[in-house]
Order: C-alpha cells, then structure tokens, then sequence
C-alpha cells in the first residue's frame, strides 16, 4: 500500500541532506589538512560507503544486489567517472578553494546536461537555457573575481572544480540509463563498489598507513581536537550514507525537480559552516555572484523541456524520476 506524499516531510528531509553534504565539505577540508591527500580521503569515502550499503541491502533486501553481466560496462562508467573522480576532483578543488565557492562551480552541472541534451541528444529545451547559461557565466566570472590579475582564485582548484561538474553531469546522464533497469538504490550501492574497486588500483591499500588515522588533529574549534578516523567516520556515515538515505525518503513527497531545486540550497549551507567553523570568509562580490549562479541552476533544472532527472548536488539519489 502506497503512503500518501507529504510534501512538508520531503522538504524536510531534502534540506537535512543538503544541510548534512554542506557540513561534510568542511569535515572533508579537515581532514584534507591533517595530511590525507585527496586520493587516499576519497578512497576511504567509497569504500566505507560501498561497505555500509551492502551490508544494509544484503540484510534488507539481498536480491536486489544481483547484477547482470550487460550491466557492468555502465556501473563502471557510472561508478569511476561519477562517483570516484567527481568526488576526487572536488577534494582537490576544497583543498585549494572555499568550500562554498568549490560547491557553486561544480553545480553547474545542470547547465552542462541541458547544454548536452540539445547538442548531442537533439532533445527540445526551453528558451530558458540560455538565460541560466548567460546567468551561470556571469556568477562565475564574479565569484572568480577576474579582474583581479587574471583572478583571485587559484587555478588548479576553478580546474577541479569545473571538471568535477563535468563529471556529476555524467553521473546524471549515465545514471538516467541505469534507473531503466535498477532502482536507484542498489544503482548507488554499486557505483560506489565500482569506485572502491577502482581506487583500490589507483591508490592501494597496502600503501597507506592506517595508523596515521589515530593520530589526534586540530578540528578548528579553539584547543579541541579529534582522531583522525573520527573525522573519516563522519565523512562516510554523515557524509555520505546519511544524507543519501534522506535524499532517497525525500522523493515519494516531492517531485524530483522541486527536490533538486531546494537541494542547491548546499552552497549556501556550505558556505555558512565553513565560515563559522574555519573562517573561510566569502567578499561580496562572490556572495552576489554565488547568487547569480544558484539562480542560473535553478533555470537549467527546468531547461529540458522533458526532464529525466532530478539535478541534485553531490547526492547519490537523482537518478529516476
């Protein structure tokens, strides 16, 4: 029997999921300082994730874990390059950015997968497309500050970034294919094996030393400190499963464009936790161009004119509609 949609419950937990993936970017940036690198921090991020949501399915529900071998090619794509190198490439753009900032380019994501569906899919898009392109542009360009000598951020973390959202908009492209035959939460569960299995190649787990993960660190908060996996538990728990689970409750109350529209929110809470816990302080001109973008995204989430997915930040739900 089908609940009736609660629309005040899915906004709710659609704003606690955001709320939560906005903290993790700063936990994230604490542990990035104490000395994880963005591989190994990503590598953990996967393989915890992947861990928890097959232990949870295997207990609830294990059928839904078979996967069929014509399945394997897109999980790949879907897991390496919209799971592992987006979350990658967003550590590397925190650790050289404001996490806020870091947030507002790699949401551009909307505006590549509109711009994709009517260069390459041939889809019809409204007219609102090139109103949220022209708006992202231009927020981009006051975030970055270009007038000050070429820019006031650094290069390689706007790259990052930029490149992150290419990434997430391959996540939600790949990820409209795979919700045809799976439902979106073992699709998530096995991305994020398809990631684990990839950073245990790319960054083996025979050359890390697990032992630095008990060392004591400064979390910012005048003389407090915490262990080192303290901080990687609350990455992959709160981090990630958590505001996953949430995200996934949100959609029988909401329809799926309405919940990626509130879920840009992200930057915004982002950037508030990262400025009352470590004092990454915003100027104006990037406050206003953030707005700017935010605004811009929110046109690209109805660009399509048969939209297939809800456009969500970072979240491993906005697969199927």
């Amino acid at each position: 029997m089908s609940r009736s949609p609660r629309p005040a419950l899915g906004y709710v937990f659609t704003l606690a999921s955001a709320g939560l993936f906005g903290i993790n970017g700063t936990v994230s940036t604490l542990a990035l300082e104490a000395g994880i690198p963005p591989t190994r921090l990503t590598a953990l991020r996967c393989t915890g994730a992947a861990l928890v949501l097959v232990v949870a399915l295997a207990a609830l529900s294990p059928s839904r874990l078979r996967v069929r071998r014509r399945e394997l090619p897109l999980l790949a794509v879907f897991g390496v390059v919209g799971v592992a190198l987006t979350q990658f490439l967003y550590y590397v753009a925190i650790g050289r950015l404001p996490v806020g900032i870091a947030l507002v380019f790699e949401m551009t994501a909307p505006v590549f997968i509109a711009l994709y569906v009517w260069l390459v899919r041939r889809e019809a898009v409204r007219s609102l497309l090139w109103v949220a392109l022209l708006l992202s542009l231009s927020g981009l360009v006051l975030v970055a500050q270009v007038w000050q000598g070429g820019g006031s951020l650094d290069a390689v973390g706007v790259a990052a970034a930029l490149a992150a959202a290419l990434c997430l908009a391959t996540y939600y492209l790949v990820g409209e294919r795979g919700t045809v035959g799976r439902d979106p939460v073992t699709l998530t569960c096995w991305s994020f094996v398809a990631a684990a299995l990839f950073w245990a190649v790319a960054a083996p787990w025979w050359a890390f030393d697990a032992g630095v993960l008990a060392e004591s660190v400064p979390v910012s908060l005048g003389e407090v400190t915490a262990p080192l996996w303290l901080l990687v538990a609350w990455i992959v728990v709160l981090g990630a499963v958590a505001p996953f689970w949430l995200s996934i409750a949100a959609l029988p109350h909401l329809p799926p464009t309405t919940a990626g529209l509130v879920a840009t929110v992200e930057p915004v809470f982002a950037s508030v936790v990262a400025w009352l816990w470590v004092e990454q302080v915003l100027t104006g001109w990037q406050v206003a161009g953030g707005v700017v973008v935010l605004t811009g995204i929110a046109l690209a989430q109805t660009a399509r004119a048969a939209s297939a997915a809800p456009l969500m930040p970072e979240t491993p739900v906005p697969l199927s509609s």
